[in-house]
């Protein structure tokens, strides 16, 4: 009987695709292990969107080989590094994204097969890719040479699994893609007619949309909004803008505006004035200045968003950005801290003004000793001092903040 775990790292997507694999290894018969070290087999389902990430996986392939593991190599690095990774896992079982339907034929010729049992539960929170690939050309990212070109899944397989993820008990489903408005433009559908097909299914759930790009929600904005009065979407949306600075932006090939984007905000908080918003910036990307820079510290003060991520740049090889002239290290270091401290104290004045307020809640995570993480009808965390079951519905009182989350109590 061959145990195995699934070891995932990255995005949301590269997650979901690694509970789908999991799937595909129960339906062969193996087993699950609660980790790597009391497995017989790894699956390493692989991120390389930034140097350090990339070489982090390769720590990894080194210990687990050292460990003496079977392994399957999948994710990004699967597609676009496999000599690196042939050359720390000789004989490694390598599956690209690409060919993840034979993934199951291929582990089973590898390592065979054996008697299925009855599946892993399901979840509270689970997660469903639903396409493959983007039509985006930004010159800084490896990730569209793995993913290739768009490639919606189909409607109905994605109902399907939705509809069984909910009669299986989970109370929370995220539904990402590499860009996830994107979704349907090679299908003649769009993501709001997915989002309300998902929404027939009766019951009490949450579906949260995942990461797209300014440009791509722009087209189908109104059919998105029109999906999100039912309240069983999350008034959330991950909207990452990398630039405060036009100039950068159009280095960056982003295709749109500081003030596109801007626009586009705000329309969005004309329908939903609470709505959650999330972005991300990229520090010191080549070329940009120090009035670059202040347009993205002033963007920041300006969005007043509930979750900025900052990422300095990293050159990735074979992308139009690695071949231009880097910014020193010290500038990228300044800079990355610079907009790390403005966007904390943004969250944090964001975060007190909601201090006294109630929301409903849904219990989605543990979190330390004795208390839960619960979700407000935005996305928004609250970590609750008390024992309550995963899936659980219920009101909240903010009660205090902390650097990346509220804090409260039921009522």
């Amino acid at each position: 009987m061959i145990r195995y775990f699934v070891e995932s790292y990255g995005c949301t997507m590269n997650y979901g695709e690694g509970a789908e694999l999991a799937e595909q290894l129960d339906r062969l018969g193996y087993i699950r292990a609660v980790d790597a070290d009391t497995a017989d087999l790894v699956v390493l389902n692989t991120c390389t969107v930034v140097d350090t990430t990339e070489k982090r996986m390769i720590r990894r392939m080194n210990e687990l080989r050292a460990a003496g593991k079977q392994v399957v190599v999948t994710g990004c690095m699967a597609k676009v590094q496999a000599g690196r990774i042939r050359i720390r896992l000789p004989g490694a079982l390598i599956v690209p994204p690409e060919n993840y339907d034979t993934f199951s034929a291929q582990v089973r010729e590898s390592y065979g097969c054996g008697t299925p049992v009855l599946s892993a539960p399901t979840p509270v929170t689970a997660i469903i890719p639903i396409a493959q690939g983007c039509r985006g050309n930004c010159t800084y990212c490896i990730t569209r040479f793995a993913r290739g070109p768009l490639q919606s899944y189909d409607p109905a397989a994605i109902k399907e699994r939705f509809d069984r993820l909910i009669d299986g008990g989970a109370r929370e489903v995220l539904i990402t893609a590499q860009d996830t408005g994107c979704y349907g433009l090679d299908l003649s559908t769009d993501l709001g007619e997915l989002l309300r097909l998902l929404l027939k299914k009766k019951g009490d759930y949450r579906i949260r949309i995942g990461m797209m790009n300014p440009n791509s929600l722009r087209p189908v904005l109104d059919s998105v909004l029109d999906a999100m009065k039912d309240r069983r979407v999350y008034r959330f949306l991950h909207l990452p803008v990398q630039s405060g600075s036009n100039p950068v932006l159009k280095a960056m090939s982003r295709r749109y505006t500081a003030e596109e984007f801007f626009a586009l905000v705000a329309d969005i908080r004309t329908h939903y004035p609470e709505m959650s918003i999330a972005t991300d910036l990229i520090a010191a990307f080549p070329g940009e200045t120090d009035t670059d820079q202040a347009a993205s510290v002033a963007l920041i003060r300006r969005l007043r968003a509930d979750t900025v991520n900052i990422t300095r740049f990293s050159a990735r090889p074979g992308t139009v950005a690695f071949s231009m002239p880097q910014l020193n290290g010290r500038i990228a270091k300044d800079r990355s801290t610079e907009l790390t401290a403005v966007k904390t104290e943004t969250e944090a004045d964001v975060n007190r003004a909601l201090i006294g307020r109630r929301f409903p809640v849904l219990v989605t995570e543990h979190g330390v000793a004795g208390s839960v993480i619960a979700r407000t009808d935005n996305y928004r965390p609250i970590a609750l001092r008390e024992e309550l079951p995963l899936g659980t519905f219920t009101t909240a009182e903010v009660t205090g903040t902390e650097a990346t989350y509220l804090t409260g109590r039921t009522c």
